[in-house]
């Protein structure tokens, strides 16, 4: 049998609100069995992740980020993915490392907008400049056609090539004033500090927290949380791995029954904003499930086209 190569060609043929729909069935089948593997050499990390999910199949990821890769002219993350049948174990498809990443990556993000985010949201702010924020002015314009993207970034200069490269995109120098502008917030940076607080926020906003993805690392301060309904994509792969939530409930400013739900709960319809004025938080921990899923999406479109 052969293995089919899925390469970056296979995005035409691919669409944001086809994969969204493909992400929430996933969590309609039997919960996923993952596992992590999480190596650190100072601000390099090797993730080893693995899923498999009854019915779907099984994957292995394996990713390497190397945040100073920029100054080498390469992509700071690099990788391979391996998806296997689910009835076989036979390695089924290499699907490019790039598109799943890109794909799984915004539309995690898409998916949560299109629960928690107000239906009339048309200010969007992108907070960091870098691959994921090209992503989310696509990933969001499926959702949001009439939406204007303003852009902010600790260098200027990267802000504003992106801004001149998309006419639907500002960039901005004062983040207080753009977190108050803005309906929807979204951050996709590798800050250690928290950029975003929460004395900015007003009643309504969504925000969807991308970036931080180590223990170390936060992007919105602890009154952001305070104020916000908190949801993340899994509880398995957020509350005990990454800073955004595992440091505050650390030191007793949330506590885990404040995650009001993930994924797996939108079957129960509990994954959605109660009011137009409450403020919501997103946090996009990702996970080798949602590279299952998103995978499995991109290899069923291109075996359709």
């Amino acid at each position: 049998m052969s293995i089919e190569i899925v390469g970056p060609e296979a995005e035409a043929e691919l669409s944001w609100l086809g994969l969204c729909e493909a992400i929430e069935a996933g969590h309609r089948l039997p919960r996923a069995e993952i596992n992590d593997l999480f190596l650190y050499r100072g601000k390099d990390t090797l993730l080893n992740r693995a899923a498999w999910i009854d019915g779907l199949g099984s994957l292995v990821k394996v990713a390497m980020v190397c945040p100073d890769n920029g100054a080498r002219g390469l992509p700071s993350i690099n990788g391979a993915v391996n998806l296997f049948n689910d009835v076989t174990g036979v390695l089924e498809a290499l699907v490019d490392f790039h598109l799943v990443t890109k794909w799984k990556t915004a539309g995690d993000s898409l998916l949560s907008a299109s629960k928690l985010a107000r239906k009339d949201s048309r200010n969007i702010l992108l907070v960091g400049a870098g691959t994921v924020a090209r992503s989310m002015v696509q990933a969001y314009s499926a959702l949001f056609p009439d939406a204007q993207f303003s852009i902010w970034n600790r260098s200027p200069a990267a802000a504003e090539a992106m801004a001149a490269a998309d006419k639907r995109v500002t960039a901005v120098s004062d983040l207080k004033a753009a977190v108050k502008a803005a309906d929807v917030i979204c951050t996709a940076t590798m800050s250690l500090s928290p950029l975003i607080k929460g004395e900015w926020l007003r009643p309504g906003q969504h925000i969807d927290l991308i970036g931080a993805y180590r223990p170390d690392m936060r992007e919105a301060d602890d009154e952001v949380l305070r104020r916000a309904s908190i949801f993340v994509d899994s509880r398995a792969t957020t509350i005990h791995h990454i800073g955004e939530v595992k440091d505050p409930i650390a030191r007793g400013v949330i506590t885990e029954a404040d995650i009001r739900a993930d994924f797996y709960d939108m079957a129960q319809g509990v994954y959605r904003r109660m009011s137009d004025d409450e403020i919501t938080i997103a946090k996009n921990g990702g996970g080798a499930h949602l590279d299952l899923m998103t995978a499995s999406y991109i290899l069923a479109m291109w075996r359709q086209r």
